[in-house]
């Protein structure tokens, strides 16, 4: 599909074959052994036929593998796949989904600039730009990610960054990419997107004028809770380029065997997702009508403020479903604790369900005026759809709603 010796983080688009088939035979050059499956390069480094050509490799005159923390087949591999699939040019793989974003900050911004980021993001990433960027000089302003108006108001002349989830963790908001890709080009900045919660499967922001797309592939892009890794896709110059230097040189890499993981989840990616999005919108609709809850928050329900415009930008609606139940915390842990089958951890995208209290997890070093900002109350569950019997789900949770 592609030149073999070039490097996939400089790959040119595959040919136009459909999202499954990418999914399915993107990056794969079978070595000598002529093996159908993919295989993980266990190696830290790789030998030169010459110290001639050693040389050539590092200094960039001859493309090939040099030291596994930054040339790796298997991490390549899915690196040239998730890029194929988000429609990007270029994509690089990280240890972690933390580690993409402090690698686009690093990358892309330098002391003195400005970020403008929604409210509604995941806590650590709140705490990554209040507590740590600021001792470098770059500054956050934290906005309501559905007011186009509080963004606009944000801008300042050394803005060079806007960053999002759509839909948000963990109440689903939906923002309007478009709107916000121009807002940022027309103020010199770039637009970063995560797109964890629905995958190229379901989204894909580049095609709504989205700079950059960032995953953790310890969720979907996995999807067996095996793994924690992370992804960053753009084009060449962003991604190919300046982040791929900075992984070179500060080593935030994935790991050949997390990389072999995440590849072989992207191969399911499609008909898991479509399955999450079904079962989701059932419980979403049977939570919707129980009388100890006060709210349910879903992009698939008419009810959701965003609903119309994930239609637009959506194929589908995705597995995460949130509720507050009537009663505060004790309530919202009585249900969790009640639970039998469904498993307590803040992880998502599993094939597992699994539920958390985002308040004292996920966004538990937040303030409580910061909750209160992004809408995470006491009573808040958060439910990630997994595989299991819909029926059974709904059981389980039924133990301790009721």
């Amino acid at each position: 599909m592609t030149n073999p010796t070039e490097p996939t983080h400089r790959i040119n688009p595959p040919e136009p074959y459909g999202f499954e088939t990418l999914a399915i035979r993107t990056g794969h050059r079978r070595t000598q052994e002529r093996e159908h499956g993919e295989p993980i390069f266990t190696t830290s480094s790789f030998v030169f036929d010459s110290a001639a050509q050693a040389a050539a490799r590092f200094s960039g005159d001859e493309i090939g593998n040099i030291y596994a923390r930054f040339t790796n087949p298997t991490t390549q591999n899915f690196e040239q796949r998730l890029a194929a699939m988000e429609g990007g040019e270029s994509c690089i793989a990280t240890a972690s989904g933390m580690s993409a974003i402090m690698a686009i900050c690093v990358g892309l911004l330098k002391s003195g600039d400005h970020i403008v980021s929604s409210r509604s993001v995941f806590g650590t990433t709140t705490v990554l730009f209040e507590r740590y960027l600021s001792k470098f000089g770059i500054e956050t302003t934290f906005v309501n990610l559905t007011d186009i108006e509080s963004w606009k108001a944000a801008i300042q002349s050394n803005t060079r960054l806007f960053f999002l989830e759509t839909p948000s963790n963990p109440l689903t908001e939906v923002a309007d990419i478009q709107l916000l890709a121009d807002l940022a080009h027309n103020n010199n900045s770039w637009l970063v997107v995560d797109n964890c919660f629905c995958t190229p499967a379901l989204q894909k922001p580049l095609t709504f004028g989205a700079d950059l797309i960032v995953h953790s592939a310890t969720k979907y892009l996995d999807g067996q809770g095996r793994i924690v890794g992370g992804a960053v896709v753009g084009n060449k110059q962003l991604v190919g380029e300046d982040l791929f230097a900075v992984v070179r040189t500060t080593g935030p890499t994935m790991s050949p065997f997390n990389a072999w993981n995440a590849l072989k989840g992207l191969e399911t990616l499609s008909l898991r997702m479509k399955a999450h999005s079904e079962q989701a919108m059932i419980l979403a609709q049977y939570l919707s009508h129980h009388p100890n809850i006060e709210r349910v928050f879903y992009t698939g329900l008419s009810s959701h403020p965003q609903h119309e415009l994930a239609k637009q930008q959506q194929s589908d609606f995705g597995g995460i479903v949130s509720f507050v139940v009537k009663g505060g915390r004790e309530k919202a842990w009585n249900v969790i604790d009640q639970t039998n089958l469904l498993s307590i951890t803040a992880n998502l995208g599993d094939v597992k369900t699994t539920i958390t209290h985002p308040a004292t997890t996920t966004h538990g070093r937040l303030s409580v005026e910061q909750k209160e900002l992004t809408g995470i109350s006491d009573g808040l569950i958060r439910v990630a759809v997994g595989l299991e019997s819909i029926d059974d789900i709904i059981v389980d949770l039924s133990r301790g709603l009721d």
